[in-house]
């Protein structure tokens, strides 16, 4: 299957609204994702998809639109910026204010009402017909929701999973089991819709890989029953950290521009954070938020194709690794072998000691370990652990890999493992020592002799360059 890349430009931030609009306008099949909608039956919602105008950009605007039952009211402002909001100024205009949704996690602001949070957040009604919101829905709940509708298996699949990220989310902040974990706010009806619309947009482009750049998001605090809380609320940082998702801060916008279920959707996407060095934009959508902050208010979508190359570049990719160093000169050589085969079993791409000389003349070792990010963390602990060095060295290095494959090989001598690089439009064969060494104990050849003879063979057999 080819590729599809998708890149989402969150310099304004991203909600569950946001995205749906952008792959609206990149090309989604509207009438699918309405007939989707429709089939889960939530009652009290209606969906408008309409064109809105946000900093004079033409952007499409995905709306959930509820009836008074399922109403949830945006006043979330007053609770960013309480010194600038006074109580009574609210319900003297209250008539006269919009009421829309942002992803199901709106924040109310009524003397007469109670004020219940969702991630630390989110303040609902206390209405005797939003029953809902107070109880909310468990994640078996959802699940029966988006089950009993009209979705693909992709799509079905996708959905359950950015719901699963939430709850695993707010299971961490509460201090609860998952199962035991009741979504309000986002367990209502416009954000079912939300994650529901986005996860067959998904699936109706075709999507195999996203990409997200530029995400950012304000400052501020939001009010909740227990006070002030900082801004990403709870639910979004947790997200953000569990998923290693990086991202930017606006010093000068006083608002919440990272939903906890855009956050979501990037993790439950899996997305990536570098472009390709080298591509062309098939098309492009804009999808509009709701509030107005000192942003453009939209979330741009892109389908990519990276640029055709020569046959050499073709064959390297380029990408990022992390080097660990660490300089010990008070371990025994025994724990350093232990520690060697510690972190190649964690996940190291590489391990290696240099002998030197330290202060006061010392000889010492100089660790460094290769790795990616993902196992930067566990390699770390690994070493503080097991040797009795105090301080380790990060450095990011850029490299260029070329695309190998393995293969095992039948010989005359017997079966030899071997790694296959491309080198250009050139293929090199290169076999594996413990493979030639197995072959040496079994013919009692030496090392030089067997490997170039499994080289020349392998070569040979598979039309590889030697």
């Amino acid at each position: 299957m080819d590729k599809k890349i998708l890149v989402l430009n969150a310099s304004s931030g991203i909600s569950g609204d946001m995205t749906v609009g952008a792959l609206l306008d990149l090309g989604a099949d509207r009438t699918v994702l309405e007939e989707a909608v429709e089939s889960l039956r939530l009652e009290g919602a209606r969906v408008v998809i309409s064109r809105v105008k946000k900093s004079a950009l033409d952007a499409c605007d995905f709306n959930v639109v509820l009836d008074e039952a399922h109403e949830n009211h945006d006043h979330d402002m007053a609770y960013l910026h309480p010194d600038r909001f006074r109580r009574q100024d609210e319900h003297a205009n209250h008539d006269d204010q919009e009421h829309s949704h942002h992803d199901g996690h709106e924040h109310s602001h009524h003397d007469d009402q109670e004020h219940t949070h969702h991630d630390g957040h989110e303040h609902s009604h206390n209405h005797d017909h939003a029953h809902h919101h107070h109880h909310g829905r468990n994640m078996a709940d959802i699940e029966k929701i988006l089950r009993s509708g009209n979705l693909t298996d992709r799509a079905l699949s996708l959905a359950i999973r950015i719901f699963d990220v939430v709850a695993q989310a707010e299971s961490k902040v509460h201090g609860e089991p998952v199962e035991r974990v009741h979504f309000h706010e986002v367990g209502a009806v416009d954000s079912i819709i939300d994650i529901a619309a986005a996860a067959v947009c998904i699936d109706n482009l075709g999507i195999t890989d996203v990409i997200v750049t530029d995400l950012s998001e304000g400052t501020g605090t939001v009010m909740c029953q227990h006070g002030l809380l900082p801004i990403p609320v709870p639910a979004t940082a947790q997200i953000l950290s569990s998923h290693k998702i990086p991202f930017g801060v606006l010093s000068n916008v006083k608002g919440e521009l990272i939903t906890p279920t855009g956050a979501a959707i990037l993790a439950a996407l899996e997305a990536g954070y570098t472009l390709p060095e080298r591509f062309s934009i098939v098309r492009t959508g804009l999808g509009a938020g709701k509030r107005d902050y000192a942003t453009s208010g939209v979330l741009r979508a892109m389908l990519i194709e990276p640029c055709p190359e020569g046959e050499t570049d073709r064959a390297q990719r380029r990408d990022e690794i992390i080097k660990l160093e660490t300089n010990i000169d008070d371990c025994t050589g025994e724990a350093l072998g232990a520690v060697m085969e510690l972190l190649f079993d964690a996940g190291a791409r590489d391990v290696f000691y240099t002998p030197v000389f330290m202060k006061k003349n010392r000889p010492a070792y100089v660790l460094n370990v290769i790795c990616l990010e993902k196992d930067k963390k566990l390699l770390e602990e690994i070493i503080f652990r097991n040797t009795t060095t105090i301080g380790i060295r990060e450095i990011m290095c850029s490299r260029t890999v070329l695309e190998r494959k393995a293969a095992r090989v039948e010989t005359p001598w017997g079966c030899a493992d071997v790694k296959i690089c491309r080198i250009g439009s050139d293929s090199v064969v290169y076999p594996e020592a413990e493979s030639v060494m197995r072959l040496c104990r079994l013919t009692g050849e030496g090392y030089p002799e067997m490997y170039h003879k499994v080289k020349e063979y392998a070569c040979k057999e598979a039309h590889y360059s030697c």
